[in-house]
């Protein structure tokens, strides 16, 4: 009886022990991640040869989807609003490119996490090298479009401002931030409710219209019913405070204090739900 009392309590220990190791937290995760990229960079650039490797061009056809979009959809545009053709193509190249870069990373993160399930049952769980792999991936693209935008930015009659080139970069440093923490939530969201990927989609497709890339902001004023639902969404201040600055547009408060509010939200939710279920990914999986 004393020996069985005794290993049931070192069973117990045991278990204990289990539970406590899988518990698991984003901020060790995430600075373990990037102390280690090789996981999700290679795994990043290696999604993106496999998806050229078939084609004669290769990579040269990531240029593409920027170049048909700003330089054949602005034009079109900018006539149509009777706008500067130079200025609107700058407004769409930047505004483009950076909601293709934070609508891609949250939409592959809703599936992200049942893509790599070879790699979690296998016992790699840490999640942040999964989304933090969609964030390369989606930057790369966007790398990719930095050609496009420089000739806009050349073009463009009303010249750069150095300083707001400085600030702009600062923005773009949230942008990411708040992509990869979107990323989390929506990769353990995801994981649970696997419909969740084609929900996401189908918004992203409708808030497209509701930020400000085919039109300015100017043109739906905060105090009107449409210049408010458009400020409701969050796209349109994390694109603001990037592009405004690098063309000398002026930020409006609003967009600091709705992105201020927004980082600090939701990296009390991504930590919250990290910690809480991402111990039950390979469950749902």
């Amino acid at each position: 009886m004393t020996a069985l009392h005794s290993s049931s309590k070192v069973a117990q220990k045991d278990h204990g022990l289990w539970q406590t190791s899988h518990v698991r937290r984003l901020v060790p995760d995430l600075i373990e991640s990037l102390r280690n990229p090789e996981f999700w960079a290679l795994s990043a650039w290696l999604d993106i040869m496999v998806m050229c490797r078939r084609s004669r061009l290769g990579i040269v056809w990531l240029f593409m989807p920027s170049v048909v979009y700003v330089w054949c959809v602005g034009p079109l545009f900018a006539s149509l609003f009777g706008a500067s053709i130079t200025r609107f193509v700058v407004h769409l190249a930047l505004g483009w490119t950076i909601y293709n870069l934070m609508s891609m990373t949250i939409a592959q993160s809703t599936r992200v996490l049942f893509t790599s399930r070879s790699f979690i049952m296998d016992g790699r769980m840490r999640m942040t090298d999964y989304v933090l792999g969609c964030v390369a991936k989606s930057t790369f693209h966007f790398l990719m479009a930095i050609p496009v935008i420089v000739i806009a930015l050349a073009l463009y009659s009303g010249g750069l401002h150095p300083l707001g080139v400085l600030l702009g970069l600062g923005g773009f440093v949230l942008v990411l931030v708040n992509s990869f923490l979107v990323g989390i939530v929506f990769s353990l969201i995801g994981a649970r409710f696997p419909d969740i990927h084609e929900l996401v989609g189908n918004l992203l497709r409708v808030l497209v219209f509701l930020t400000p890339i085919l039109w300015y902001p100017e043109q739906m004023p905060s105090g009107s019913v449409r210049g408010s639902l458009a400020r409701l969404n969050p796209f349109f201040h994390l694109l603001e405070i990037v592009r405004a600055p690098i063309l000398g547009e002026p930020i409006h408060l609003l967009s600091w204090y709705y992105v201020g509010a927004l980082t600090v939200v939701t990296a009390v939710v991504a930590v919250f739900l990290y910690r809480r279920y991402a111990r039950l990914v390979p469950i749902w999986l």
